[in-house]
C-alpha cells in the first residue's frame, strides 16, 4: 500500500466499533473516512486518517442526547520500534505495525473517534449552569442556633441524692 500509495474511502457504521459503542448513547450513525498510506518529504512512511461523524452523547450539563460533530486528521508515521518515533516529523504520531507489517484501519479510525470524545461531554447549545447559593439569613442580635450538646450539660452536674 506504501509503494503504490493507495488511498480508501468509505463509511462505517459506528455499531461496527465496539470500544467506542460503549462511550455512546446509541451505537447510530455513520462514520466517513479516508485513508492514505504515502512517504513523506523525509521518506517517512505515513498513514493519514481524515474522519468525520456524529456521535450521540450525552450531555453532562443538561443530562439530554445531543450529536458531537467529529473531524479528524491525523498523520500516523509507521516506525519498526518505539525507538524511532524521535526521528517522526513533529506532526506526526507514532503507530508501529504488527511484526508482520499489518495495521487494522477499523481499530485505527476507532481510536481516533474515541480519542475526540471529551471527558466531560457538554453539548455547546446547552445553558451554563450557574449556581447562586441564597445569603444567609441573620436574626437581630440573637442567636437561634441550638447546641446539640445542651442535653449533655445536666449530666455534666447530677442532682445530688438525699440520703434518709
Amino acid at each position: 500500500m506504501l509503494a503504490a500509495g493507495r488511498r480508501f474511502e468509505g463509511t462505517l457504521p459506528l455499531a461496527a466499533m465496539p470500544r467506542l459503542r460503549d462511550a455512546l448513547e446509541q451505537a447510530e450513525g455513520e462514520c466517513r473516512y479516508e485513508l492514505e498510506f504515502d512517504r513523506g518529504a523525509l521518506d517517512v512512511p505515513y498513514v493519514e486518517i481524515r474522519a468525520q461523524a456524529e456521535l450521540p452523547l450525552i450531555c453532562q450539563r443538561s443530562l439530554q442526547r445531543f450529536l458531537l460533530s467529529v473531524r479528524i486528521v491525523q498523520r500516523l508515521g509507521l516506525v519498526a520500534r518505539e525507538e524511532q518515533e524521535a526521528e517522526l516529523p513533529e506532526e506526526y504520531e507514532m503507530l508501529i505495525p504488527e511484526a508482520d507489517g499489518t495495521i487494522h484501519p477499523l481499530e485505527l479510525i476507532e481510536d481516533e473517534l474515541i480519542l475526540a470524545i471529551p471527558v466531560v461531554p457538554m453539548d455547546p447549545s446547552s445553558d451554563p449552569v450557574e449556581l447562586i447559593w441564597p445569603p444567609v439569613a441573620e436574626s437581630a442580635g440573637q442567636e437561634t442556633s441550638i447546641n446539640p450538646f445542651a442535653a449533655l450539660a445536666g449530666l455534666k452536674h447530677p442532682s445530688t441524692k438525699q440520703s434518709k
